[in-house]
């Protein structure tokens, strides 16, 4: 059965995945002569919005009949399309029917085709670069003694002891302490800068009354026993030394009930708007009958929701005096936004407005765990990536294609969900988003890749778990593999701290361990490293295309390449056994840069088992 269109083809589509608004984009169908076709129609309408029909142009050539048109718009969002053609016998349609191809006679679905605004960018400074994911309070402490810690919280001297996963007396959880604090991470930007880290994203550092520090206490400060503003000042600094800026986690959706704010518990006085109604911030929450129903994030009452579009709320958080300015103006270089999916649009827009304003090469990354360009939430399609909000998202779809693919995906479905989203997402917010293999709301990549399964395992024996030695072995293996094949897709590559040096866990608490300093995997550790110094030396990485080559019987092969000619060959090798890949006749002098051995002819490269490869050529 012949193509009729494919969405992933120049010679169908003349611009890959997104558009920008204005840009004209070609489409060409291909029907075969038999069908008769008399009309020819591109049906395109923005998501749910009357179709518009573009008649096409034929142009015959013996046996097929090719049918083109342009398409443009000054408007931005998420459309759909489709072909309709007209013959003696009928209507006919054409489809998507899957991997973005479409057949004539053949069922499918509409393509997707996001439009985003011309004048969208991302910043610069942050392509080509590794960032690094910081649990504050796990990842070092400077020894300093710290200043007005509230005296309910159970402070730990045993560093890289089991974090308590069960209520405390109190039947507080999350209370104990390990006193990993800014001072900490100061002292050790000279190893991140020896990964290649150009950003560090720390997870909340204001004061809070949790060791997550989700629960948000106190906006304007940080946590007591992370340090001081001035702390926070001095990290900024001699980060920018370092050429690493530093992004925080923006929690907007919930503050804590243990808050100046709410003030549940009574902690800063008699005032919050639990306790009276008249207080400034009554209208940010949203009471029932009582005072003690209100709403809550997903039902946890210790954090209580805030309603985003209150005008009081949104003017707190990013008024000239607010929250996002207070600080930039300390050094902060943007912000993650915790739950992305959990705030209204409106209040993206405004808080990348204030961001931009005060810095406007500044980051703003948001957490969305499924497809960004077509996300629906609170009733509403989303428009995170069409230039008016996020920069990039947490690229949770990455990390699932490859976490599956080294415990025995096929390599078919891999490449198709790669390019699935490159082909959904705008070019800007795909080379801006954030790749992982492991963060602090998932099990420690290392864990999981030992095909350990966890689910079937409670915390009370999680906290015990640890893997074997040919666990390990066989964890350590996938993990170099798939750790290389995070660093060459477009995005930017994230290191969870301690991933780097072998941490084990499952589910949180366990996957918040303290960084084992003096313990570190070496062998994992240098694998990183190298991965840094081949990220930072091949510009192919910052903004480059991903050109897929091949994906069958365990492998794939992408390229990367840039507008200036320069490229990477990446080869994984997913299968229990040694294969030489058979290098396309274009590829010309060959170098293996890591996890590969080019043959003696330079027409091949021999790969070892759940390895992957990356190649420099000509």
């Amino acid at each position: 059965m012949e193509i009729a269109f494919n969405s992933r083809d120049r010679k169908y589509k003349s611009v890959f995945g997104a558009i920008k608004t204005n840009e004209s984009t070609g489409f060409t169908l291909v029907l075969h002569s038999s069908l008769l076709a008399e009309k020819a129609f591109l049906v395109i309408w923005p998501d749910g919005k009357k179709e518009e029909y573009i008649p096409m142009t034929k142009s015959e050539n013996g046996e097929f009949h090719f049918w083109r048109t342009e398409f443009k718009t000054p408007n931005k969002g998420l459309y759909f399309y489709k072909f309709d053609y007209d013959t003696p016998y009928g209507r006919g349609t054409v489809l998507n029917s899957g991997s973005g191809i479409g057949y004539v006679g053949r069922e499918g679905v509409p393509w997707q085709l996001t439009v985003y605004d011309e004048n969208f960018s991302t910043p610069d400074w942050l392509k080509g670069k590794v960032a690094y994911q910081i649990f504050p309070d796990r990842f070092r402490f400077s020894g300093e003694k710290k200043e007005n810690v509230p005296k309910d919280r159970e402070l730990r001297s045993d560093w890289g002891g089991t974090p308590k996963w069960y209520p405390d007396e109190n039947g507080r959880f999350n209370n104990d302490y390990f006193c990993g604090d800014l001072k900490g991470i100061e002292e050790k930007l000279e190893y991140l800068a020896s990964l290649g880290v150009g950003l560090i994203y720390l997870n909340p550092i204001f004061e809070a009354h949790s060791n997550h520090r989700y629960d948000t206490a106190d906006y304007f400060k940080i946590d007591p026993l992370l340090g001081t503003a001035e702390d926070f000042v001095s990290l900024t600094k001699k980060a920018e030394e370092y050429g690493i800026k530093i992004i925080l986690d923006g929690v907007f959706s919930h503050t804590g009930a243990d808050s100046v704010y709410f003030n549940k518990y009574k902690r800063y006085g008699d005032g919050g708007a639990y306790n009276d109604p008249e207080s400034p911030y009554y209208s940010w929450y949203k009471f029932g009958e009582t005072r003690d129903d209100y709403a809550s994030w997903w039902g946890v009452k210790t954090l209580p929701e805030v309603n985003e579009n209150e005008e009081s709320f949104k003017e707190f958080i990013t008024g000239d005096r607010g929250v996002v300015n207070h600080w930039l103006k300390n050094g902060a270089y943007g912000f993650r936004l915790d739950v992305a999916d959990e705030l209204p649009d409106i209040f993206i827009e405004k808080v990348r407005e204030t961001v931009k304003k005060h810095k406007p090469d500044a980051l703003l990354w948001g957490e969305v765990w499924e497809d960004a360009s077509n996300k629906i939430s609170y009733g509403g399609r989303r428009k995170y990536l069409l230039g008016d909000e996020l920069d990039g998202v947490m690229n949770y779809p990455f990390r699932e294609a490859v976490i599956d693919f080294m415990l025995g995906g096929s390599a078919e479905l891999f490449m198709e969900r790669i390019v699935t989203i490159c082909e959904n997402y705008p070019k800007p917010a795909l080379d801006a988003s954030m790749n992982f293999l492991g963060t602090h709301d998932t099990a420690r990549v290392l864990t999981i890749l030992s095909g350990a399964q966890l689910s079937h395992i409670d915390k009370n024996r999680q906290a015990e778990f640890s893997l074997t030695d040919s666990e390990k072995a066989i964890a350590k293996k996938r993990l170099l593999c798939a750790a290389s094949l995070i660093y060459a897709l477009p995005g930017v590559p994230t290191i969870y701290y301690g991933d780097e040096a072998g941490l084990e866990g499952g589910v949180d608490p366990f996957n918040r361990r303290c960084f084992p300093w003096g313990n570190e995997d070496e062998e994992i550790l240098n694998h990183f490293k190298a991965l840094g110094e081949i990220r930072s030396s091949h510009d192919a990485f910052k903004e480059g295309e991903f050109v897929p080559v091949s994906a069958m019987l365990g492998c794939v092969a992408f390229i990367r390449k840039n507008e200036k000619g320069e490229s990477v060959f990446v080869i994984s090798n997913k299968n229990h056994h040694e294969i030489t890949y058979y290098l396309p006749e274009n590829i010309k002098n060959p170098k293996a840069l890591i996890g590969g051995a080019v043959t003696d002819d330079k027409k091949g490269v021999n790969i070892d088992s759940e390895t992957t490869a990356i190649l420099s050529f000509n």
